[in-house]
């Protein structure tokens, strides 16, 4: 039984997200399905990152088991034949027994992508969220360099979420860019569910000046979904790296 390791990368427009749903079109289901035909066996996936409906990704790491012994770019350029345009493999390795993309991950790095345009072009559209202007970049800054340490991040998890834990380190949380294109990055041991997103409609409503930078630590103290700003869309975020212990993991 040979374990798998595959990066990846997709256009999450038109998917419901990373994980299986019955009835729906997600990357894992599209992904399984042409693994199973091109080895002929039943392949079950693992991904390092459960992306949500439209979100994107740059470097997805993902793994799976196989009794099949195809060459690793013989199957990489296999599964790509089969694979709809939005979704490529970029490489596949072969990896230890107990590599799990999910748990052995030590981090991940997400980008939002904010254009602050009064008409967004349709070929920005796709992976560009656009903020309605103008708005203060420096208080912005301001207030993601205030997200970065250990913090309980209630207020920026979605009201649905179950996890009892919600304390997280961020290592990098920093706003890039001038002018119209501005581009957030955050890199954390883990994220909550629509927290990068969340995060994001706060920092935009800092940008607006409806709330101060300083605002942020009242936001985190309140451990209130309420206390935080709105859901940024979902077409501006792309998840760029998974880190892992030994240093390894694709992306920019």
């Amino acid at each position: 039984m040979r374990n798998l390791r595959m990066t990846l990368a997709y256009d999450g427009t038109g998917y419901a997200g990373w994980q299986v749903q019955p009835g729906r079109p997600t990357i894992q289901g599209v992904l399984e399905d042409r693994l199973a035909r091109l080895l002929s066996e039943p392949v079950r996936i693992a991904g390092a990152g459960r992306t949500d409906a439209g979100v994107h990704a740059l470097a997805q790491v993902a793994n799976f088991r196989t009794t099949c012994r195809i060459p690793v770019d013989g199957l990489r350029r296999g599964v790509n034949a089969r694979l709809p345009r939005q979704i490529r493999v970029l490489r596949v390795e072969e990896v230890e027994p107990g590599f799990h993309a999910r748990s052995d991950a030590r981090g991940k790095e997400y980008a939002y992508r904010m254009a602050v345009v009064e008409v967004l072009s349709p070929f920005d559209a796709p992976f560009t969220t656009r903020v309605s202007g103008p708005v203060d970049v420096e208080a912005m800054r301001d207030a993601a360099r205030r997200l970065e340490g250990r913090h309980d991040f209630t207020s920026f998890c979605a009201s649905a979420c179950r996890l009892e834990n919600r304390t997280r380190t961020i290592e990098r949380s920093e706003i890039s860019g001038e002018g119209e294109r501005l581009v957030y990055r955050v890199r954390a041991d883990g994220f909550l569910h629509h927290m990068v997103r969340n995060i994001v409609g706060t920092l935009i409503l800092a940008g607006r000046r409806r709330i101060s930078p300083g605002s942020i630590d009242r936001i985190l103290a309140a451990r209130d979904r309420r206390s935080a700003g709105p859901c940024a869309p979902a077409q501006g975020l792309v998840l760029e790296r998974v880190i892992y212990g030994d240093g390894s993991g694709g992306g920019a």
